[in-house]
């Protein structure tokens, strides 16, 4: 079968691998398509793993399946959750579901960039969930990031009437601050040094779109919340800028949330004594859990969460190499799929 390996940044290959075999709890997938995620431009995060196949937004149809599989069938329509937890250990009891070592031991092989790929055990009985018709493939590779924002906003506890600011507007911007919205937020102010972004987040429905070379983005959100400040600000870019700009205008007690990592070596000074008296909470959010996947299922096939105008761009599998350039180069993409029909 073919994948696209990883071998660095700027050297993807079209590559030959065998088909995995499954055992009688696994199954094979087809995938159909599978989205490009921004952790798979870190080069820092995965340069000491490479050569791999990347891909944990994936989507397809079982094309195999085990003997005492019974949950699924041969033609089923599936999101695949790359990671599960053990929901047993002291992390998962605590609901840290994302910090559990299974969690980080568990994948689909070799990755959703691939013809096919395997959904051990785990993955397949715990997070694995059927594509209503309703929803093309396409759509379904939102799943995890959609998942990911819902995890981090409910990390937030977004009020009635809260404004919430959201620094980078790429594909996970625009769905928190859509996602804000339905949780109840009043208003939506988003940052973005690109046009391109923050046109897509007018669209989204954002409030208020701010260029910070443009306009003071703080100036900007203490003029639009009697100035107090954000009461959530969302940090969706590795930018330590941007995490600067997230605790100016976040107000006094309010939350400012850690979506995105840095490069490694970069750090943010924060004194304690700010962080004392004005009670500011710092609120780390790092992947999602099965809880998270099947709401954003369940959001999108219920049609009140449509975001299939986020997927600016398509590419075979063999143009996988031409997929990472376009995410990496381009200031008019917002979410890149990869797809093999």
């Amino acid at each position: 079968m073919i994948v696209s390996m990883y071998h660095s940044q700027r050297d993807i290959r079209t590559e030959e691998r065998p088909q995995p075999e499954t055992s009688e709890n696994e199954a094979l997938v087809a995938m159909k398509a599978c989205g490009l995620c921004g952790s798979d431009l870190m080069d820092w995060y995965l340069r000491e793993r490479a050569p791999l196949v990347l891909g944990h937004e994936p989507a397809g149809i079982i094309v195999r399946k085990g003997s005492r599989v019974r949950l699924f069938d041969v033609g089923d329509r599936v999101f695949v959750h790359h990671h599960v937890a053990c929901f047993r250990c002291h992390y998962c009891l605590h609901g840290d579901y994302t910090l559990c070592k299974q969690f980080h031991e568990t994948n689909i092989k070799p990755g959703g960039f691939a013809e096919y790929f395997k959904v051990p055990a785990p993955n397949l009985q715990k997070d694995t969930l059927k594509i209503p018709d309703c929803l093309s493939f396409d759509e379904a590779t939102l799943v995890e990031p959609v998942g990911c924002c819902l995890r981090a906003l409910g990390k937030c506890y977004i009020q009635e009437r809260d404004t919430v600011a959201i620094i980078g507007a790429g594909a996970t911007g625009i769905i928190h601050a859509v996602l804000s919205k339905m949780l109840g937020a009043e208003k939506t102010i988003v940052s973005d040094l690109v046009e391109f972004r923050l046109n897509a987040a007018r669209r989204f429905g954002a409030d208020v779109a701010v260029n910070p070379e443009e306009e003071d983005l703080a100036s900007v959100v203490n003029a639009e919340t009697d100035g107090r400040g954000a009461d959530v600000a969302v940090v969706a870019t590795s930018s330590l800028d941007g995490y600067r700009a997230g605790l100016k205008v976040c107000r006094r007690g309010g939350k400012l949330c850690v979506f995105a990592p840095t490069d490694p070596g970069n750090y943010l000074q924060i004194g304690p004594k700010d962080l004392f008296f004005n009670e500011i909470q710092i609120v780390p959010s790092y992947s999602t859990s099965h809880l998270e996947t099947k709401a954003a299922l369940e959001l999108m096939a219920s049609g009140r969460l449509n975001l299939k105008e986020l997927i600016t761009h398509r590419f075979k599998l063999v143009e996988a190499a031409q997929a990472f350039r376009t995410a990496l180069e381009s200031k008019e993409s917002l979410k890149a799929i990869i797809v093999n029909k």
